[in-house]
């Protein structure tokens, strides 16, 4: 670490580091425990002088990308490492919606999102600018693989040197594409929840900027933007439902923020808005926490495909309780099984490729409607945070072959035919 730049805050609206507990302040260094009751650190704004500064105008006059919104971010640089990250598509959804039942579906893709296709990349913009800020010169992460990419690759565009760490049975998929930005890999024997344990103490001795560690309260407001961008995009409105998958939990609670802020600054009017969870079966604490009406998180040990949300101990769990309950959201977990038709289902209706993250939401979403705990006039929107092409080996098996034929027409037609057979089969099937 050296010399942190010196950046005049005095235009900036984050003004401390506050304890969620019990409300202690700290100065905006790289710390996210408190001192007193080791609660979560996270960052507090100046929203009064946000209520003068800032318009839909202005945030539209910016750049399109999730640094329009740069003076909700805990960043002090008028140029911050902006990589085009943000303002993905929201999709109103036609073939799913009426699969499901729903009126007003719309999915939230970032499984385009820039450089890496996972909304990974909106939390390690921040973090990595932050990062800068403080005079950090070495960047690390503990991932279950999309955090891995994202940091590898901005860490490359922006000039820092990088060392990630991951478990050592991802898929393949996301092990080349952090390798691909050349950083140093650590491939740890063990579950994200050792993996960072280790980081923990890595961070403590070798005085590195982990995005998700000690600069863990600038990250994860970069979630935020996946509230502000769904607002801005249905016309400067909140939906009624929202459904995002559970890991840490840190999304969902950002998501909670983020629509808070543009109520508090006169951004949006404020209404009721249920937030429901997503959680693999094999790797559900947040899950299970809700359904017994608990206010703690039992740990437990992940067994899932759905890896990149497969968080043993997650940190911010009981917060995505709370935010659940109070909103008359739900938490729901499902099989690996559902999550693949989930993919599948996602894939054949709309045209888009997500990782098992997405189809555990998916599943969860069609669960939610199946229980009437979505109403069909409602305005829904799923979260979708990364792309298919990172998880392949998920849905290998699952998703037929190719149909292999000589260059002759004849060949062709008979293929056809056989083709044609087989999904009249399918159909019948699923019709009984």
């Amino acid at each position: 670490m050296t010399q942190a730049i010196d950046i005049q805050k005095a235009t900036a609206a984050f003004k401390a580091l506050k304890c969620k507990e019990c409300g202690a302040e700290y100065e905006l260094k790289a710390s996210h425990v408190c001192e007193f009751c080791f609660g979560p650190l996270e960052v507090s704004y100046d929203y009064s002088s946000l209520r003068q500064t800032v318009t839909r105008e202005s945030i539209q006059a910016g750049p399109n990308s999730m640094w329009r919104y740069r003076k909700f971010l805990p960043v002090a640089s008028e140029n911050p490492i902006d990589v085009g990250t943000g303002m993905t598509p929201l999709v109103r959804s036609q073939r799913l919606a009426r699969r499901l039942g729903l009126n007003q579906l719309y999915i939230k893709n970032d499984a385009v999102n820039m450089p890496t296709l996972s909304f990974k990349d909106r939390v390690v913009s921040v973090a990595l600018t932050r990062a800068r800020e403080l005079g950090f010169t070495t960047v690390s992460c503990a991932s279950t693989g999309n955090l891995a990419n994202s940091t590898a690759a901005i860490a490359a565009h922006a000039g820092l040197d990088c060392c990630v760490f991951i478990p050592a049975d991802l898929e393949a998929g996301k092990v080349l594409g952090s390798l691909i930005y050349s950083p140093t890999l650590m491939a740890v024997k063990g579950n994200y929840d050792q993996v960072n344990r280790l980081c923990s103490e890595v961070a403590n001795t070798h005085g590195w900027g982990f995005v998700n560690i000690n600069l863990r309260p600038y990250y994860s407001e970069g979630s935020k933007t996946l509230g502000f961008e769904v607002a801005e995009q249905l016309g400067w409105q909140l939906p009624d439902h929202i459904v995002a998958p559970l890991a840490s939990g840190s999304l969902f609670t950002k998501i909670y923020k983020g629509f808070n802020e543009f109520v508090e600054v006169g951004l949006v009017e404020g209404k009721p808005v249920k937030f429901s969870g997503a959680q693999a079966e094999g790797c559900s604490p947040i899950a299970q926490a809700f359904k017994e009406d608990r206010d703690f998180i039992q740990p437990v040990k992940p067994n899932t495909i759905a890896k990149s949300i497969a968080i043993g101990n997650p940190a911010d769990g009981i917060y995505a309780v709370e935010i659940a309950k109070k909103t008359g959201g739900s938490i729901e977990s499902v099989t690996d099984a559902e999550i693949i038709e989930g993919i599948k289902l996602l894939a054949e209706t709309e045209g888009i490729f997500t990782e098992t993250a997405g189809g555990t939401t998916i599943a969860v979403l069609k669960k939610l409607v199946e229980a009437g705990k979505i109403d069909p006039d409602e305005t829904t929107v799923v979260y979708i945070t990364g792309n298919g092409l990172k998880t392949q080996e998920a849905v290998h098996g699952y998703i037929g072959e190719p149909l292999t034929i000589e260059a002759k027409l004849d060949s062709f037609e008979g293929a056809l035919e056989r083709s044609r057979t087989l999904e009249r089969l399918e159909w019948q099937q699923v019709l009984v």
